[in-house]
């Protein structure tokens, strides 16, 4: 089988069969070659990064930002774990197709309005930041950073965003997405071979990886 990465997690749904949780995330991340059915492990591979990290999203209001193949995994998970879901994007056609595809309750906010929401969890699911570049931030500088919040930015590469300095100098918690990647894989691997993958191993394998790049 292989894994599926942005930009191609929504489109790539055309061309397998998906299966519940992909249908109604309304996107793919996973593929098993044997039966040309597609899931999505990024959604227990974010829950289960986020529960390592204890960090506990029952009841919790969260701001996610971004409306893609990643975001749909993520507010799923989210709602389904019991949180208050905000959902931000620049695009609000994009947005508007997240609310009509994804049957899930959360709410769309400005960036603004998401700054004075009172969140203690705020997810990039944007590529804002990602290399090469590094000095983007999807939280513009003139919008207040929310003081105090863990901030779980999806992207692993660099190790340390531009919009995880943002959280930190607002007296916040920021984690990168290496966590996730690994057990979204780890859940993958089990798919495909039936064996329960060694994360650890995994995740020293992929920071020796990434601090070579």
């Amino acid at each position: 089988g292989i894994n599926v990465t942005v930009p191609h997690k929504e489109a790539v749904m055309r061309y397998v069969q998906a299966d519940n949780l992909a249908q109604v995330v309304g996107a793919i991340n996973t593929i098993d070659f044997r039966t040309g059915v597609g899931t999505n492990t990024d959604v227990s591979g974010f829950l289960d990064d986020l529960a390592a990290h204890g960090v506990t999203i029952k009841g919790a209001r969260v701001v996610v930002l971004g409306a893609g193949g990643a975001a749909r995994a993520v507010v799923y998970g989210l709602a389904q774990g019991g949180a208050e879901v905000a959902v931000v994007n620049r695009s609000l056609e994009r947005a508007l197709d997240l609310a009509r595809t994804l049957l899930v309750p959360f709410r769309l906010m400005t960036l603004n309005e998401a700054s004075d929401w009172g969140a203690s969890l705020i997810v990039n699911c944007t590529s804002a930041g990602l290399q090469p570049n590094v000095s983007v931030t999807p939280w513009h500088e003139d919008v207040p950073f929310p003081k105090g919040v863990t901030l779980y930015d999806t992207i692993y590469r660099p190790a340390r965003t531009s919009l995880m300095r943002q959280a930190e100098a607002a007296s916040g918690q920021a984690i990168n997405g290496t966590g996730m990647l690994v057990r979204q894989g780890a859940a993958a691997f089990k798919l495909w071979t039936g064996v329960e993958a060694p994360v650890e191993v995994m995740m020293d394998a992929l920071l020796d990886a990434l601090g070579g790049l």
